[in-house]
């Protein structure tokens, strides 16, 4: 779980938000979306075994939507997640979100892969982002920066954004990941 705190320079007016993430190493690094967390006043994350610790941006590719955290406090205990191989799946493989939607911790959602290398704009107009994973498992607010997970459990890409023609802000059947080894690539880590 990703927690944000954004406050306005100009004034006490503050407002939260939350998101998903991966732990990608043995020192708690987070891959999440970088609208996640993209310019916020604080950062706090909160790992599956219920510690917390404030976190900062240690790097980000806007071009794919991907942020890198750093812990400030990480736990004792860290299991990173076991990345996949996102070149392996094919249109009509299980895939799996994993995430907090609307804030409740801890939640899976059961869909197929539904296409590959999709283009999304963000709503707000931000940059387009290709080369996406398209999925139908549900996808809601709280969900992105979270995993996509294969049937093994693989990480196979990060969960950036849902298209709803109505302009609402809530699943209706075709959300977006960016794939795992273009975000970890684009957050700095190794390519594999």
């Amino acid at each position: 779980l990703i927690q944000t705190k954004y406050t306005q320079p100009t004034g006490p007016v503050s407002e939260d938000g939350l998101g998903s993430g991966v732990v990608i190493d043995l020192t708690g690094r987070i891959l999440t979306s970088l609208h996640v967390v993209n310019n916020a006043s604080e950062i706090e994350v909160t790992y599956p075994d219920g510690s917390r610790s404030p976190a900062e941006i240690a790097s980000y590719q806007p071009e794919k939507d991907i942020a890198v955290l750093t812990p400030l406090a990480p736990p004792p205990q860290i299991f990173p997640a076991i990345l996949g191989n996102p070149d392996s799946m094919r249109v009509g493989d299980e895939a799996f979100v994993v995430g907090n939607p609307f804030g409740l911790y801890a939640s899976m959602s059961a869909g197929v892969i539904s296409g590959f290398n999709r283009s999304f704009q963000p709503p707000g107009g931000g940059q387009t982002i290709d080369g996406l994973i398209q999925i139908d498992a549900a996808v809601n607010p709280g969900n992105s920066g979270g995993p996509l997970l294969n049937r093994f459990g693989h990480v196979v890409g990060i969960v950036t954004g849902i298209v709803n023609p109505t302009e609402e802000n809530f699943f209706i059947g075709i959300g977006f990941a960016v794939p795992i080894d273009v975000a970890v690539a684009g957050a700095g880590g190794p390519a594999y």
